[in-house]
């Protein structure tokens, strides 16, 4: 992710530097406390639950279905996000320094972009799935069989573990701009990825920009074939149904309509700010403050813990599932036999 060092200023900061080292915010102890508070807990709860979600698809018969091979494949992504990605992330973040060498700087930076692209994707091709399911459910057997999508889901992976390593380790991000880089990013104590203007317009479009649209488009037809299907039944057996059941229809359509938004809305959210202001700090040269950049790629981070609870908590088998883990009967006999449905 790219980070800049800024000349801004506040009360509850400083700035210092020492030689050729980069400018260095030194924020107070109180903010540096509640900082590591609210990243580190935030990187608890994404590690807890899609590790849930993991245990959940993998031990329990009833969910090993292509269907959940998507969801679990998704979560060892966020998962990732959480363990892997956060933790020094967090530390970047507070201390405005990177105390941990510029090899393990390429090696995170190159896992960042790998795991935050892997969760896009999954999260893209969960949407297909979902429309074949919903708009062709005579064809979604034949056309997403297990065989599919697994290959979709190695696809995915190896997409994005070739643009995260081939961008950091074949220095790609900075092709054209080598002498403006080195000269002007270049410093002691810094760990970013700095993105050349086309390069950046083409990550940003096929990480992002091309996944959010199909996605949106993706979701507007399943929502729309949906409010189909409910006026058909409704009509059909419009002299059958009491007000009672009516009424269950109308609450039916309501959570689906309210399940989509929320699947829209949080990972619009998520990610929007961060690829925006990447858009926009190509435009003005480079003039994005470090700590906006900072707030808004925790934003998108952020889109990892919140996905266990969408794609999972939502389902009552899932929840389900949880009891059964966190009371500890997943250690009896036959428990991965346990009926959720």
């Amino acid at each position: 992710m790219v980070f800049h060092f800024s000349q801004l200023s506040s009360t509850w900061y400083r700035k210092s530097s020492i030689n050729t080292s980069c400018v260095k915010i030194d924020y107070s102890l109180e903010v540096r406390i509640l900082l590591y508070i609210l990243f580190s807990t935030s990187s608890l709860i994404t590690v807890i639950g899609n590790l849930l979600v993991i245990i959940t698809v993998i031990h329990f018969r009833q969910l090993r279905t292509s269907t959940n091979d998507l969801v679990l494949s998704l979560a060892v992504a966020d998962l990732l996000v959480g363990g892997i990605v956060m933790p020094p992330s967090m530390i970047r973040s507070v201390e405005t320094c990177w105390y941990l060498g510029s090899t393990f700087c390429k090696i995170h930076s190159s896992l960042d972009v790998t795991v935050c692209t892997a969760s896009i994707f999954n999260l893209c091709i969960i949407s297909l799935d979902r429309y074949y399911a919903v708009c062709h459910p005579l064809l979604y057997h034949s056309k997403m069989t297990p065989t599919v999508i697994r290959f979709m889901i190695v696809v995915c992976w190896s997409i994005s573990a070739a643009t995260g390593f081939g961008l950091i380790f074949l220095e790609l991000n900075i092709l054209g701009n080598e002498e403006f880089y080195y000269n002007n990013f270049v410093c002691e104590g810094t760990c970013m990825v700095f993105q050349a203007r086309v390069g950046a317009v083409v990550f940003s479009m096929l990480c992002f920009y091309l996944p959010s649209v199909i996605m949106i488009c993706v979701y507007v037809r399943i929502f729309q074939i949906a409010q189909r299907q409910a006026r058909a039944i409704q009509s059909t057996n419009a002299q059958m149904k009491t007000a009672e059941e009516k009424a269950r229809m109308s609450k039916s359509e309501r959570k689906a309509t309210k399940t989509l938004a929320i699947i829209m809305g949080v990972f619009l959210s998520s990610w929007i700010p961060y690829f925006t202001c990447t858009c926009i700090d190509q435009l003005t040269a480079y003039f994005v403050p470090t700590v906006l950049y900072d707030v808004f790629i925790w934003v998108a981070y952020f889109n990892s813990t919140f996905n266990p609870i969408i794609y999972a908590f939502f389902y009552s088998w899932f929840r389900h599932a949880f009891r059964v883990i966190l009371s500890g009967e997943i250690f009896l006999a036959d428990s991965s036999h346990t009926k959720l449905f």
